[in-house]
Formats: C-alpha cells, sequence, structure tokens
C-alpha cells in the first residue's frame, strides 16, 4: 500500500474521538499493510447470565452426557450450542 496517511488528530475525550472514528475511515490514517496480529492471553470474552428451561429429563441426559467426557454440564451445552451455530 504505502499511500500518504493523514495525521490522527488529538481528542479531548473517548467520546470525541468516538464520534470522529464512526465518520472516519481508519485506512485514510493508518498503513494497514504493516499492522501485527497481537495476542492478549488474559482477554476473557464477555459473560451474560441467561435463564433456560429445559425438561427434566433433557437436562439428565446433557448431565450424562457431560459426565461421560468428565466435562461441566453447562460447558458442554456451550460447546454444542457453538458448534450448532457454525454448521448453519
Amino acid at each position: 500500500m504505502n499511500k500518504p496517511t493523514k495525521k490522527i488528530p488529538q481528542f479531548a475525550n473517548e467520546a470525541e474521538e468516538r464520534a470522529f472514528w464512526e465518520s472516519h475511515d481508519s485506512a485514510d490514517y493508518l498503513d494497514w499493510s504493516k499492522a501485527q496480529r497481537v495476542v492478549l492471553p488474559n482477554l476473557k470474552p464477555t459473560t451474560k447470565t441467561i435463564s433456560l428451561r429445559l425438561p427434566q429429563h433433557l437436562l439428565d441426559s446433557i448431565k450424562a452426557a457431560a459426565n461421560a467426557r468428565d466435562v461441566p454440564y453447562q460447558s458442554l451445552i456451550k460447546v454444542w450450542l457453538q458448534e450448532k451455530l457454525h454448521t448453519h
């Protein structure tokens, strides 16, 4: 790429910066061809607690499947949901 980039302005606060980037293309200000991938090992995804009502026999079956795999049943439910989401 190596095209000249514009100078990023100074911002008074985060709200001002957010408003700026919502209306400007970062490619005009940064040479993304020089970007490097960053790994953030301590970053954890945000989770949200939900209430899910299941028939008792279904929950018992899920718990048995999780026990056979030696994993917590809630973790198994998350894995199954993620797998199903990616197959569609």
